[in-house]
């Protein structure tokens, strides 16, 4: 189970480790997948299979997790667009610096079929494409959005969960931040 982002009306945004079997290692067909848009409960507003998947050029599936920062990213294409009316795709910025408010909203697997948001925490670290962040996630926040919050303005995503870890006994959460690959990403995915 992750989480993923609606970013155009036929693309999703999630991490890209969540393209492999966590037991095998191995890649899974992507058309096996299904997006479900603002699942609430047993219903969603929209839910579509997945057509393809396009993976961050850099990023190398390891079960150690210890290839997979800064790169873990994937686009997915939808079989079919996803009108705006039923769900708006989010706004994007490659603007997430140390000392950014930001907040994450995941579906887990204590919460299953009910987004969580945690509004209140921050960029603590940020080093080329890896952001190291105070937000607290679980198991199935992989590939949930990391939402830039500006007053008086949209929240605006500016990274993915890549993981849960800790900074000595304080848990953290880990992050691909968006940079120039992501486009590059959305238009191969078509």
């Amino acid at each position: 189970m992750c989480t993923g982002s609606l970013i155009a009306p036929n693309l999703v945004l999630t991490a890209a480790h969540c393209l492999y079997d966590p037991v095998t290692g191995r890649a899974i067909d992507p058309t096996t997948i299904k997006f479900e848009a603002g699942l609430v409960g047993r219903r969603a507003k929209a839910a579509r299979n997945i057509a393809k998947a396009v993976v961050h050029p850099g990023y190398r599936h390891s079960e150690r997790g210890d290839t997979l920062m800064g790169s873990d990213i994937a686009v997915l294409r939808l079989s079919r667009p996803i009108s705006s009316s039923q769900i708006q795709p989010l706004g994007m910025s490659l603007n997430a610096n140390r000392g950014d408010a930001v907040g994450v909203l995941s579906y887990n697997f204590n919460h299953a079929t009910r987004p969580s948001l945690e509004r209140s925490c921050e960029v603590l670290a940020r080093q080329r494409t890896t952001l190291v962040m105070s937000c607290l996630v679980d198991f199935g926040a992989s590939g949930a959005p990391v939402l830039q919050v500006n007053p008086g303005r949209s929240p605006t995503l500016v990274s993915v969960v890549s993981a849960k870890a800790a900074m000595g006994s304080r848990p953290v959460s880990i992050g691909t931040a968006l940079d120039s690959t992501l486009w590059r990403l959305m238009q191969q995915a078509g």
